[in-house]
């Protein structure tokens, strides 16, 4: 029998407000179970920290300079084959619920941000869909709305963790269970919320989270961290207990033993503490950038072949999450997804393999990255405007730091000569990841 897979998916949220990650607070104790099951991979990288473009890879399995998908407001190309379409034809139900960002383009005045999402636009799912475009557009922390696959709208009252997950569940309400079943809840905590520019804890989150301890990146940078955190937390907090809610609704229903549990994030935070210097060219508020705080995200996956409280320690890309779920499923993608069926990496079946990631940046600089256990090295592409082009034929450098040395990325050494043959090497693999993901290879010239 194929295994059941559900994706619980949340948004902007750091690897380390989970406490098996290090978090000292009792924020996530469900996840942290679920982590004493399964694997926790300890770095887990985001291969796009800005939202409609890592949803587009997790969609497709192709990099957003592929798609075109390398910036918000950007709709999913009609000709892709979809993570959702392969996972129906492979026999599987599914359901989707929550944010999708993956259905307008403002720029030809397609605009599904407040309305139903057509069939045609969501991404090869068919069945259950409780969704709206850009949630933070139809609701707030509290109370709000989405649509069901019909097209109605189906309001909420409640805080909206609470909410999203009330409609999962309700998805075993009718599941016959005849089919395996591929669920995504797709969760907008703990995102800030746009139109008020805070971060929306469930109430109480201050008096809660009072006692919290800020990451050294942004005690050391500032930001408004210090103000929104204990929210921050609160959010971390809700989603954690609505995953408690899903374990024991998946056991009271038998599902459990059978279901594979994937917990990740499209990427971290920065709390306004970085895309301050000279070489921003777009816009920004909380990520938007290569530092970990960023890029870092939580990665759990527990249940089928993903079991025994292992940790990885190795370097991976969530860009290789499609291509896992449809290895669980019994689809072999091969080269047609990029990234690696993470059960290799846990149970050591490519020796040799790099132990690094790679990252596009888009919206606040055109940029790329290698994360390497010992070094971060990013180029920037000089004059030209994130929002408006995907990638360069000219890079220079933008920050390279050693991280045994500075593990918070505090000391930018790109122009220290002590570390010109380290960049050199690294601007290297660099443009082999370039040259591989999107078929050219750049110049890059030293920092402008």
């Amino acid at each position: 029998m194929a295994y059941n897979i559900v994706f619980y998916f949340t948004d902007q949220q750091r690897w380390d407000t989970c406490g098996c990650f290090g978090q000292p607070l009792d924020v996530t104790p469900n996840l942290d179970r679920l982590a004493g099951e399964g694997v926790k991979f300890d770095n887990a990288f985001s291969p796009q920290p800005v939202c409609g473009p890592c949803r587009a890879l997790f969609q497709t399995g192709r990099w957003p300079t592929e798609t075109g998908c390398f910036r918000n407001d950007t709709m999913l190309p009609a000709d892709v084959k979809t993570l959702g379409g392969s996972m129906e034809e492979a026999g599987y139900e599914t359901a989707y619920i929550g944010k999708w960002h993956l259905a307008s383009d403002l720029s030809r005045g397609i605009d599904h941000t407040t309305s139903p999402i057509p069939l045609e636009l969501r991404g090869g799912y068919t069945g259950y869909w409780r969704t709206a475009d850009i949630l933070e557009f139809t609701s707030h922390g509290y109370d709000g709305f989405v649509f069901d696959e019909n097209g109605s709208q189906v309001d909420f009252k409640g805080y909206r963790a609470d909410c999203i997950t009330d409609l999962a569940l309700e998805f075993f309400d009718s599941y016959d269970k005849k089919k395996p079943f591929f669920m995504t809840i797709s969760h907008i905590e703990p995102h800030h919320q746009n139109d008020r520019g805070h971060y929306e804890g469930p109430r109480g989150s201050k008096e809660q989270f009072g006692g919290f301890v800020l990451p050294e990146d942004l005690k050391a940078l500032g930001g408004n961290a210090a103000q929104e955190y204990p929210d921050y937390l609160g959010q971390c907090a809700s989603l954690d207990q609505n995953l408690g809610r899903l374990v024991t609704r998946l056991k009271a229903e038998g599902l459990y033993e059978n279901t594979v549990i994937i917990f990740s994030s499209d990427h971290g935070s920065h709390f306004k503490t970085r895309n301050r210097d000279s070489h921003l060219n777009g816009g920004d508020d909380y990520k938007r950038t290569c530092h970990d705080a960023a890029l870092h995200v939580p990665l759990v996956i527990a249940g089928g072949p993903f079991r025994g409280g292992r940790a990885v320690t190795e370097l991976v890309s969530t860009a290789s999450l499609p291509k896992t779920i449809l290895a669980l499923a019994g689809v072999d993608v091969r080269d047609a997804m990029i990234g690696e069926n993470l059960l290799d990496v846990v149970e050591h079946n490519n020796p040799g393999r790099p132990d690094e990631v790679f990252a596009q940046i888009s919206e606040s600089r055109v940029g790329r990255c290698i994360r390497t256990p010992d070094y971060l090295y990013s180029v920037y592409a000089p004059g030209v405007n994130g929002f408006e082009a995907a990638a360069s034929s000219v890079y220079a450098d933008d920050f390279l730091y050693d991280l045994k040395k500075d593990p918070y990325q505090l000391d930018n050494v790109v122009n220290d000569p002590a570390y010109a043959q380290a960049k050199a090497a690294l601007r290297t693999r660099l443009l082999n990841w370039i040259e591989a993901a999107e078929g050219s290879r750049p110049a890059v010239t030293d920092q402008e």
